[in-house]
C-alpha cells in the first residue's frame, strides 16, 4: 500500500487508539505526542489542531501533533506542540517523517503563519533551520532503591530534603486541582506572569486520568505549602507544573516535594525522572543543577515564512519587563481572570 498522510479525528476512536498505541511503542515519542492533547488544545484553548499521521492502510508509521496559535500580540505560528516542551515528528522511517514534514510545511503556508516550530527532545531533523538555544531539560535515572536516590542528591540539597522531613511535612495525592491551583496561581502572580486557567488543569486530569497526578505537601499543622502536577509516561515521571506558598522556602517544602515525588516514583518502579524545561541562567535552572541533574540542550527548530528571526515570547525578553512588574501589582483575583486570555496565545 502507498504511504498516506491523514488528520486525526477525535471522533474516530479506532484511529485515536492506533495513534496512542504507536506513541507508547515508539522509543522517541513523548507524553506530549499523545492524542489527548488534541482535545486539550481544542476544548480549553480553542486553537485549531492538525494532528497528522502517516500510514499504510490502518498501520500508522509516524505522527506529528500540530496546533495553530494566532494572536495580534504574539504572532501566528504552527507548533508541535503549544504548551509542550517536546514535540516534532516521530516516525518509523525517513519516508514517513518526510511525508509528515512536507504536509506540515504545506499546511503552514496555506494557514499563512509566520513560522513553523518543531520542539524536539532529541536532535532535530533540519540543521539548516534556525534554532532556539534558550532552553534545556533535565533528565536523570531513578535508582533502584530509596536510599540510593537519597545518596545521589548532592550534600547541600540532601540537607534541605532532610530539613523538610524533620519539619514534619506530609505529602498527599489530591483527587482534584483545587489546592494545586491556589498555590500555582499565587506563585506565578508573584513572578509577574499570567496563570493558565483552573479548567485547563482539571481537563488534564480528566483526559489523561491516572497519568496526570497532583501531589500536595502540607505543614505539620495541615497548611498546604507546595504542590506539583506530574505527568507519567511509560517508565518516566515528569513534574510539569508547580506552585509554592511563601512559607514553603523556610520549611524546605519545595525540596521535600520533589524528593517525595522521586521516592514514590522509585516505589512504582519508574526509571526516569524528568525535571523539565528551564531557561538557562534562571533560578529553576540552578535549582535543578543543585539536585545533581545536568542540563540537556533542547532542539527547537523553526521554518520561518514571514519573519527574519526566531520569536522571543518569554519573560526573559526585555520588552516584557514593564508588563511583568505591572502584573505583580495587579490584584490576584483580576490576574486569575485575565491571565488565561493572555497565556493561551503564548504556547
Amino acid at each position: 500500500m502507498s504511504l498516506q498522510v491523514s488528520r486525526l479525528d477525535a471522533r474516530q476512536a479506532d484511529w485515536v487508539q492506533r495513534w496512542d498505541a504507536f506513541v507508547f511503542a515508539h522509543p522517541k515519542a513523548t507524553f506530549f505526542h499523545r492524542a489527548g492533547w488534541q482535545q486539550i488544545m481544542a476544548e480549553v484553548f480553542r486553537h485549531p489542531t492538525h494532528f497528522l499521521y502517516a500510514h499504510r492502510g490502518d498501520v500508522i508509521e509516524g505522527v506529528l501533533p500540530l496546533a495553530q496559535v494566532k494572536s495580534r500580540l504574539f504572532g501566528n505560528a504552527l507548533t508541535s506542540l503549544p504548551f509542550a516542551v517536546y514535540g516534532g515528528v516521530v516516525a518509523h522511517s525517513d519516508a514517513a517523517a518526510e511525508a509528515l514534514e512536507t504536509e506540515a510545511m504545506r499546511l503552514a503556508q496555506s494557514l499563512d503563519v509566520d513560522h513553523l516550530e518543531m520542539r524536539y527532545l532529541q536532535s532535530g531533523r533540519h540543521p539548516e533551520w534556525p534554532t532556539q538555544d534558550l532552553y534545556v531539560t533535565f533528565r536523570k535515572e531513578i535508582l533502584p532503591t530509596e536510599d540510593e536516590n537519597m545518596q545521589a542528591i548532592p550534600r547541600k540539597q540532601r540537607a534541605m530534603v532532610r530539613k523538610g522531613i524533620k519539619n514534619g511535612l506530609t505529602a498527599q495525592v489530591d483527587p482534584h486541582v483545587d489546592r494545586f491551583f491556589d498555590l500555582y496561581a499565587d506563585n506565578v502572580h508573584r513572578h509577574g506572569t499570567p496563570a493558565l486557567s483552573k479548567r485547563y488543569f482539571q481537563r488534564l486530569m480528566d483526559v489523561f486520568g491516572p497519568d496526570c497526578e497532583v501531589l500536595t505537601v502540607s505543614s505539620a499543622e495541615g497548611k498546604p505549602l507546595s504542590s506539583v502536577l506530574t505527568f507519567y509516561f511509560r517508565d518516566e515521571a515528569l513534574p510539569y507544573y508547580a506552585g509554592d506558598d511563601l512559607a514553603a522556602r523556610d520549611l524546605a517544602a519545595n525540596d521535600f516535594k520533589y524528593w517525595e515525588l522521586m521516592r514514590r516514583a522509585c516505589e512504582r518502579g519508574l526509571k526516569v525522572f524528568d525535571y523539565g524545561r528551564s531557561k538557562q541562567g534562571t533560578g529553576p535552572y540552578a535549582f535543578k543543577k543543585n539536585w545533581g541533574f545536568e542540563p540537556i540542550p533542547l532542539h527547537y527548530e523553526y521554518c520561518l515564512y514571514k519573519r527574519d528571526s526566531i520569536p522571543q515570547n518569554n519573560p526573559s525578553n526585555a520588552k516584557y519587563k514593564l508588563l511583568i512588574e505591572t502584573w505583580r501589582r495587579m490584584p490576584i483575583g483580576l490576574a486569575n481572570w485575565l491571565g488565561p486570555f493572555i497565556v493561551r496565545n503564548l504556547g
